[in-house]
């Protein structure tokens, strides 16, 4: 099943041009038998990640998001600000995992990394680190296997019709565990 997906990088200096994580994922995203469904660059400002990322959650043909930057310590690392209060739920496994996996190539320093990943308005929403090394991981580890559906017991994909089923809860903004 091809899945349109959009990738969204978060920098402050990068372009298309020399953004090399957003290329590898828009590379491993075709190979995969996927779409590109849209690319951007925002700055490291959480209005502009949200601005961005609300609209591809509204955008038909989008049914995966994938954030690159933004996930770090430092000041300007606004990713999960931006983008938590906008999920529906959050997939805390991937965050886990991811730094599990991550632990075998770059050890403690894992624990920097604030990789996670949700679902909202029906789409899958990836936020991953900066680095290739980082978004070569998460694709080829977790995010791809995830996205097919040949994938087994369970795989994402074929959740996707159900991440837009009504919900039965209470209306009102996202609480995850980090607030």
């Amino acid at each position: 099943m091809a899945l349109g997906i959009a990738v969204l990088t978060v920098s402050d200096s990068r372009t298309l041009e020399d953004d090399k994580s957003g290329k590898l994922l828009v590379e491993r995203i075709v190979a995969g038998g996927h779409k590109l469904a849209h690319r951007a660059i925002v700055t490291d400002d959480r209005f502009h990640i949200r601005a961005q990322l609300s609209n591809w959650l509204i955008t038909e043909g989008i049914d995966a998001i994938i954030l690159t930057g933004g996930t770090g310590l430092t000041g300007r690392d606004l990713a999960p600000e931006a983008v938590e209060p906008l999920l529906d739920r959050v997939i805390d496994g991937f965050g886990e995992l991811f730094r599990w996996l991550s632990y075998e190539d770059i050890g403690p320093s894992t624990i920097q990394s604030r990789a996670f990943a949700g679902s909202a308005n029906g789409r899958l929403v990836f936020c991953l680190p900066g680095s290739r090394g980082a978004c070569e991981l998460a694709w080829d580890k977790i995010i791809a296997p995830q996205l097919d559906t040949n994938t087994r017991p369970c795989n994402l994909a074929e959740l996707l019709p159900r991440l837009r089923e009504p919900s039965d809860r209470p209306a009102g903004p996202h609480k995850s565990r980090r607030d």
